[in-house]
């Protein structure tokens, strides 16, 4: 013990006399680990603390302060006790030792056993003898954060010293100005409002030290290690300023003041902060403020130049009236609400019926954000406003002038979340069904598109609300929207009528299904009308079909529309077929939320596509006759509706699905699919029957199983896995093999790790071994595509290309069978890890490569870093710069594309590095403007627009040189080109002009 005691001592000696920082850590250890305690420190420090010398004494407060700090948690009740006397004395101290004397109360407030009383005394004792604000900033971060552990431990005494305790808050907090202060006193305020404590007399006092800062002006310096932002500070002291509504009467008078000032973010602010006063104040604190809060709003909405301030502006008016609508009604007193309305509607509603109309979308916004706050304000808005539109509609012969007074009816029209109609409770508009339905209905048969348009969007909101449309309308709406789909050509109404159509279909299915597709049907198929139509009606088939009653209606017509591209009859083209394909597969993405309409998938829609597309081969192989069902792009289409239908089929669908997919191209089992008039023994897997024929449908294969779930079991897979392997290697046709490649990779990536994947993968690796090694082989292209062996291939005379675009293939997402859509086995930062393999071997290759063959390598290069996701570009640059910069040179312009594209969001940030190398960037940047190619020629372009976002001095220097260069791109005959060109050079034009950036 003695040893201790002689160690302690030395410590002691050492950290007070001399001036040695580290030995506080050793003595923290010591009392840790119950080498000595904190009364034996005590006692070492005795001669220190009793030190006529301020230093020695402070030196003594610190050390014990700091193992305080690492040792609070073990001290006893009696212990802690003691400590607070001596610190709480110690604050009378010289002011040298103030610092110290913090730092040992604040770990000492962190007890779990602070005595009863002892907040108080702490807090009286600070309030008393400090003068905080004449404390360096880490001494008032302390009392602040006295504060709020004593806040924590022991709420009830704080509670129980009355108003004295605010009153201590508000001389310690009174004129703090550094953020990280101000963050902790906001939040002791804001504890003080919330926790209920009694303000007393001292209201209006805690909200002028508040206020003060209101509304905030802070902006962090650059690199601010604190991190602190202005968002930070303007909520927290929201919370304190709209947290009781005491502050009300002194607020509010605030806002209005505020708003008349100059700077926009004073202005946000000030809106937001009342608005947020909505959710806390009642009507009565509102109540006197209410005329002047409505004026300044209703300047700032209708004068501002800001989205910003407009959109605080009109949320305020919304939280007010919300507010209001609370209040309860009394027989002895006036309604509120109705008072403030008749305020706004009085000041909005003549704007309404004014000849030029100017002032109309304030007002109208103004007007419909009160309207929308609650059902109340919903239902007396509505009254006044919904009449004297349908009679300015009327009296209105201009389309502009009707169109602008029909999109501020569809704003009246169309609910909010806050103003529906409660359970029981009719819509606010019931009054109006008719005189509405009639104004629309007019509407869409006017001659002008933008009306029409408009139209579209009040009929949508009309028919989501119950009630508003009866069942006459509802087929009156039918009819009309049949008429613009089928007469109509302009693209924006077309795209208004077929959302339109969407929406109300899956309201009112029936009137669809008996009035709107019969008659597209006929158009369709009528073999009269031209291709526009057509698409328009197949694309109207697939809006409305949401529903399975709708789809078991709507797609047997789109059947019947490849039936009859097969047998030649309405003179269909690949486009049109296509377009077919695209539009069952919106349809089958609605097999996800409903088993009814994947059922239908299954067991009619997928059995007719295998069909038609079997027919179709057998067709073109025995007759010569081609069908547009055999072409590559109309299989393309196909592949994507049954891989969505089958990914959303559930476990017992799914199995089947399997079953009968692999029986047909296994077996050539036709049972299941319909009108069964196909001969036997069809071998639909096999490479040597004709140049595409047959073997090109392994692609619907791929689709049906490649798609469905992992859990379902692949019946015969080493069967299936052996033919396609096969065929993937044999078959000379490059749609067939490829096709066999991604259904094989699709099967083997869900297929469970083990000896079984082993064995395969080990016998398909022997296989593309032999093919790709044997030069004279006319099978290494069919190999390679199995199985993407690229780094062997790179530098091959024949397959070096391939092998580039490989890793392209590798890197980007695969829409048909290894996505997460499919149900695939993705892992995640697979991109990531295959960079980090890779990338040092393709730097080394091109290194050592020939000239002629290292474009190979650049073009790989490319494609793996344009996928990389753009962090990982950015750290991974500046390694990597010299070698795209060579590959901005390269001849080949898929190389050209995929470098561009992988520099243009990499220079809206740039690293470092590349600011090193702009001389040669811009270099071949500017050549790349006039490249043949008009997607290179557009990339160029938009990457030298980013550069011009570069800090001014360094890219000044070049300004004369871009400008003389995009004068060539301006006079492009692509508009695109053009397009950007004069984008880029508007921007570099602007650089370092007087009134640019």
């Amino acid at each position: 013990m003695a040893a201790d005691n002689s160690v302690l001592l030395g410590l002691v000696e050492e950290f007070v006399s001399g001036q040695v920082d580290s030995k506080a850590a050793e003595t923290s250890t010591g009392v840790k680990n119950g080498q000595f305690t904190i009364l034996q420190l005590v006692e070492a420090l005795g001669v220190s603390l009793s030190s006529s010398q301020p230093q020695t004494r402070g030196r003594g407060v610190q050390l014990l302060s700091q193992v305080l700090q690492e040792c609070y948690s073990s001290l006893s009740e009696r212990e802690v006790e003691v400590l607070l006397a001596f610190y709480e004395n110690r604050l009378k101290d010289h002011y040298v030792i103030i610092p110290h004397v913090l730092q040992g109360l604040k770990a000492l407030t962190k007890c779990s056993v602070l005595p009863p009383g002892s907040a108080v005394s702490v807090l009286k004792s600070i309030f008393q003898d400090i003068h905080v604000q004449s404390l360096m900033l880490a001494e008032r971060s302390c009392v602040y954060n006295i504060l709020i552990s004593l806040m924590e431990s022991k709420e009830e005494e704080l509670k129980g010293l009355g108003a004295d305790f605010i009153f201590g808050f508000v001389q310690s907090v009174d004129g703090e100005r550094d953020p990280r202060n101000l963050l902790l006193a906001f939040q002791v305020a804001r504890n003080i409002i919330q926790r209920g404590y009694d303000l007393g007399k001292f209201v209006e006092e805690l909200f002028e030290v508040m206020s003060c800062y209101f509304p905030i002006d802070f902006s962090p310096p650059p690199s601010d290690p604190r991190g602190i932002t202005q968002e930070e500070l303007v909520l927290s002291l929201r919370a304190v300023l709209t947290g009781t509504s005491q502050f009300a009467e002194f607020l509010l008078p605030l806002i209005i003041e505020k708003l008349d000032s100059d700077i926009q973010s004073a202005k946000v602010d000030s809106l937001q902060t009342l608005a947020a006063c909505g959710l806390t104040y009642s009507h009565k604190e509102l109540a006197e403020f209410l005329p002047g809060l409505w004026s300044s709003i209703r300047r700032e909405v209708s004068q501002t130049a800001s989205e910003r301030v407009e959109s605080a502006g009109l949320s305020a008016l919304s939280a007010l009236v919300s507010c209001l609508s609370r209040s309860v009604l009394n027989s002895d007193s006036e309604d509120v609400l109705q008072v403030f309305l008749s305020l706004v509607l009085k000041d909005c509603q003549h704007h309404l019926c004014e000849p030029d109309l100017k002032l109309v979308w304030p007002s109208a916004k103004l007007l419909q954000a009160a309207a929308g706050a609650s059902y109340r304000a919903s239902l007396i808005v509505s009254a006044a406003i919904i009449p004297a539109l349908l009679e300015q509609y009327n009296n209105r012969t201009q389309c502009a002038h009707r169109r602008t007074l029909l999109e501020v009816l569809q704003g009246f029209v169309q609910p909010t979340a806050l103003s529906r109609p409660a359970d029981g409770e009719d819509s606010v508009l019931v009054a109006f069904q008719q005189s509405l339905c009639g104004v629309v209905f007019s509407a869409l048969t006017e001659s002008s598109a933008g009306l029409q348009v408009t139209a579209t969007r009040v009929l949508s909101a009309l028919g989501q609300q119950p009630g508003l449309m009866a069942q006459t309308d509802v087929e009156k709406a039918v009819d009309h929207l049949s008429r613009l789909i089928l007469e109509e050509d302009d693209p924006k109404l077309s795209s208004a009528v077929v959302e339109c159509s969407g929406s109300l279909a899956h309201l009112h299915p029936k009137a669809f299904i008996s009035r709107l597709i019969p008659r597209l049907k006929e158009e369709i198929l009528s073999g009269q009308s031209d291709a526009a139509v057509r698409q328009r009606c197949v694309t109207a088939l697939a809006s409305v079909s949401s529903l399975a009653s709708v789809v078991q209606e709507s797609t047997p017509v789109l059947l019947q529309v490849l039936a009859s591209a097969h047998t030649g009859s309405c003179g269909f083209s690949v486009e049109e077929v296509a377009a077919v394909c695209i539009s069952l597969q919106k349809i089958a993405e609605h097999a996800r939320d409903s088993e009814e309409i994947g059922r239908f998938f299954h067991d009619i829609i997928i059995p007719h596509l295998l069909g038609l597309c079997l027919q179709a081969a057998l067709q073109t192989r025995d007759a010569g006759h081609s069908s547009p069902l055999t072409d590559e792009a109309v299989l393309s289409a196909i592949v994507p509706v049954m891989s969505t239908a089958c990914a959303a089929l559930r476990s017992e669908s799914a199995s089947r699905m399997a079953a009968q997919a692999v029986s047909l191209f296994l077996d050539g089992d036709v049972s299941f699919l319909p009108e069964n008039a196909f001969p036997s023994k069809i071998q639909l897997l096999q490479s040597r029957a004709e140049s595409g024929g047959l073997s090109q449908l392994v692609c619907l294969l791929m689709a049906c199983v490649c798609s469905l779930p992992r859990s379902v079991e692949i019946p015969e897979i080493d069967r299936l896995l052996l033919q396609l392997e096969d065929l993937s290697c044999t078959c000379t046709h490059l749609f067939s093999f490829t096709s066999a490649a991604k259904c094989f990779a699709g099967l083997v990536n869900k297929r469970p790790a083990g000896e079984a994947l082993d064995a395969v993968l080990e016998r398909v690796m022997k296989r593309i071994s032999v093919e790709l090694e044997n030069t004279s082989s006319g099978q290494r292209t069919q190999a390679f595509t199995l199985l993407l062996w690229l780094f062997a291939l790179l530098s091959d005379p024949t397959l070096g290309s391939q092998a580039a675009d490989g890793f392209g293939v590798l890197m980007s997402d695969c829409l048909d069978v290894l996505n997460r859509g499919c149900h695939a086995d993705v892992r995640i930062m697979y991109r990531q890890r295959f960079f980090a393999e890779n990338s040092t071997k393709l730097v080394q290759g091109f290194n050592s490569a020939e000239q002629e063959k290292k474009s190979c390598y650049l073009k790989a290069l490319s494609h793996i870093v344009s996928n990389l996701p753009r962090q990982v570009q950015l750290t991974e640059l500046p390694a990597l710069l010299p070698l795209l910069l060579e590959a901005l040179s390269c001849a080949d312009q898929a190389v050209q594309l995929s470098t561009l594209s992988c520099l243009q969001p990499v220079l809206l940030e740039p690293p470092e590095a590349l600011r090193n190398q702009l001389e040669a960037l811009f270099s071949r940047l500017l050549a790349l403007t006039t490249s043949p190619a008009m997607k290179v020629r557009i990339a160029s372009l938009q990457c030298v627009h980013a550069l011009s976002r570069l800090p001014e001095h360094t890219v000044l220097p070049f300004r004369a040189r871009v400008l003389k260069a995009l004068a060539v791109p301006l006079d492009d005959k692509k508009r695109l080109v053009r397009k950007e060109a004069v984008a880029a050079r508007a921007e570099w034009f602007l650089l370092g002009s007087p009134g640019g950036r």
